[in-house]
């Protein structure tokens, strides 16, 4: 199993789709329309981004529109057999929305699941890999990750257990003096498709944020991986990308933190870019570098995340995890949403 592609519903698929391509150097694939919505279609090397918008309002794209701000839709996977793949699905608890059917014009078989909330997963039969153009920012989509309620992390693991087969892996309790989460990191069987899951633990918390935010659960980002953090950032800097912030003081923390894999020079040019950095001592060239944009549309919902894996590290640091949700409590004190509990 792997993630095949990102449908995206957003008010204007036009205007997303140059948002992508001028700021995230996305490539156009291609562009149409329907009795009911109109798709743009983008990729960056291994990211494929599908984005539609409502031209009538009976239009599921107008409906889900009405329900939740623009964000995540459908996640697509692609599977080795995909009527077993449905059969399990719906064996384990899932809406079969679309029973296996075959795209006329490429021949894929494909189905799609009602997943948790409003999000849907569409089941698409494995293809062969395609070349992607050589000067690509990404490699691929190292994880997505959902919110769900209070109460629902547990029911929400156990549905994607059920359904789809996936493993519970890393597990996450966050608290700060002012805000709390809890995540399980969730894997396919294949470890290929990383999906944690986040509940709020306190009633201000970033998760409890985004829900009232997007009236529900839903997807709070997606991470973008790369093979050249620094130098991807600096450019998407360039282009007017607005990541969070990370203040000095976390850079002058980590110094101090035994065994910095890194030279003076590049960590330099790390804390220029304000990236997160986290290892294990006991594989200290196995780093994690991460960043976050800020939320990409008008309301404090989706984001993306951009990372870089050396060495093959795994995983999730629970610095970085820590970090992040930091600095999100930072950008809640200037929204103003966020007081001690």
């Amino acid at each position: 199993m792997k993630i095949d592609r990102v449908h995206f519903y957003v008010e204007d698929a036009k205007a997303s789709r140059d948002w992508f391509i001028n700021q995230l150097g996305f490539q156009s694939v291609t562009s149409e329309s329907n009795f009911h919505a109109c798709t743009e279609v983008v990729n960056n090397g291994a990211v494929c981004f599908v984005l539609s918008s409502p031209l009538t309002i009976n239009s599921p794209v107008a409906k889900f529109l009405a329900q939740h701000p623009p964000g995540v839709a459908d996640i697509t996977f692609s599977v080795d057999d995909v009527e077993n793949a449905i059969a399990r699905a719906s064996f384990g608890g899932a809406k079969v929305l679309k029973n296996v059917q075959i795209d006329t014009s490429s021949g894929r078989k494909w189905g799609k699941i009602s997943a948790w909330g409003s999000l849907t997963h569409t089941l698409v039969e494995k293809v062969q890999q395609i070349n992607f153009f050589s000067g690509a920012s990404f490699t691929g989509i190292d994880h997505v990750v959902l919110n769900v309620d209070a109460g629902d992390l547990e029911p929400a693991v156990a549905w994607y257990q059920e359904t789809l087969g996936f493993q519970a892996k890393q597990a996450f309790k966050i608290q700060t003096e002012r805000s709390a989460l809890h995540s399980q990191v969730m894997v396919s069987p294949n470890r290929q498709v990383q999906f944690p899951i986040n509940q709020p633990a306190s009633p201000n918390s970033q998760i409890q944020e985004f829900l009232d935010a997007n009236k529900g659960a839903g997807i709070q980002h997606i991470a973008l991986e790369t093979a050249n953090i620094i130098s991807v950032i600096s450019q998407f800097r360039r282009c007017g990308v607005d990541f969070l912030p990370v203040p000095s003081s976390y850079y002058t923390q980590l110094q101090q933190r035994p065994g910095l894999p890194l030279s003076v020079a590049e960590l330099a040019e790390i804390a220029e870019q304000e990236i997160l950095v986290d290892w294990q001592e006991r594989i200290p060239q196995a780093l994690l570098l991460q960043t976050f944009t800020q939320p990409i549309f008008s309301q404090p919902t989706f984001f993306l995340e951009i990372i870089e894996r050396r060495q093959q590290a795994r995983g999730f640091g629970e610095g970085n995890f820590r970090a992040l949700f930091e600095a999100m409590e930072r950008e809640q004190l200037k929204r103003g949403s966020l007081q001690d509990f």
